[in-house]
């Protein structure tokens, strides 16, 4: 590999990607809101805490099962904001348009980003369109912010994971990286495989009125729940342990993947978020979870160990009885994922 060129593997969120952010962005950019590197920054205004975030989206093919990229971009904007424990509020909207598009694919893909932004109680209220020549931009990219309030003081974050803590997720792994792929692949026959993109707001909140202590949120997207539980354990020096046959994986995916010699465990979400929880409160966790549409399927996958172990790794107890360290991948298993 050239280490003088960017490569695909730099926008997949594994350890190219990490390397990317600490020895450049983070180097020229650095600044004590930058510095915990979330996916939002925490801004001190006035008597409330706001996050901010931005994110863009490249996704191919443009439309899939479960979405496009207009309902993904409010998606994984909104959840960006959502995993600091900000209830999101507004967005901005950018787009590059490719000379050529046709105007009613985009129609499309703004009225699906205007009914997710109307699902999801969020307003679309600033934006910017630009349009390159033919070839420059695959059709469509889109670019967002978005702005959320704090009710609550502390932020949710790595800063704040504890040994003993339970690890939680909402919901079946793989699914949103199964489903673009599959809407990639002419004449593929599994086409019940549908993406899981959603807005994962109102199920924070609601463990939120519970009174769920929370510790730490964050959505299993690019890198997928494995990659990210992998930099978890990095950023907070914890010893990280999950369970293989605690992970739930439709069986559809589970057959895509052993297709295709792809792991469900490192494939992209976008309607999953991994929660860290005192251990005594994960089964109530898990009950608010389980009662409503996106947290059906949700399981407790692990903890945070206690015992004098490796700080920093993840390790999976296997199907087998073994136990395999987790890394975060070094390339990009699927690119142009989100």
């Amino acid at each position: 590999m050239n280490n003088d060129l960017i490569m695909l593997g730099h926008g997949g969120g594994g350890r190219l990607t990490s390397n990317l952010v600490h020895n450049l962005f983070l180097k020229n950019f650095r600044n004590p809101l930058l510095e915990p590197l979330h996916d939002s920054a925490l801004l001190n205004l006035g008597p409330n805490n706001l996050s901010f975030t931005t994110d863009s989206y490249v996704v191919t093919p443009l439309f899939f099962p479960g979405g496009n990229i207009g309902s993904l971009a409010v998606h994984g904007t909104v959840n960006d904001l959502a995993m600091s424990g900000a209830r999101p509020l507004y967005l901005s909207a950018a787009y590059i348009l490719e000379e050529g598009f046709r105007l009613t694919e985009l129609e499309k893909i703004v009225g699906a980003m205007a009914e997710a932004a109307w699902q999801a109680g969020v307003y679309i209220v600033t934006g910017d369109t630009k349009v390159v020549p033919r070839g420059m931009a695959d059709g469509l990219y889109i670019n967002t912010a978005g702005i959320g309030i704090h009710e609550e003081l502390a932020p949710l974050g790595p800063q704040r994971i504890r040994k003993g803590d339970a690890i939680l997720i909402n919901g079946t792994i793989g699914d949103h990286g199964a489903a673009v792929i599959t809407a990639r692949e002419e004449g593929f026959s599994e086409n019940s495989i549908i993406s899981d993109a959603a807005s994962l707001h109102h199920l924070v909140k609601k463990l939120q009125d519970n009174s769920i202590k929370l510790h730490c949120l964050r959505d299993a997207t690019r890198g997928g729940a494995g990659g990210v539980l992998a930099e978890l354990a990095e950023q907070a020096q914890v010893h990280l342990q999950i369970t293989e046959n605690a992970i739930p994986i439709k069986e559809n995916v589970r057959g895509f993947c052993e297709i295709y010699g792809l792991e469900a465990l490192f494939l992209a979400n976008e309607g999953k978020m991994l929660i860290f929880c005192p251990e005594e409160e994960a089964e109530r966790a898990l009950q608010v979870l389980q009662q409503d549409a996106l947290g059906r399927e949700a399981a407790i996958i692990g903890r945070v160990c206690e015992e004098n172990q490796t700080e920093g790794r993840l390790v999976m107890k296997t199907m087998i009885g073994g136990t395999r360290v987790i890394d975060q991948p070094s390339g990009d298993l699927v690119p142009r994922i989100c």
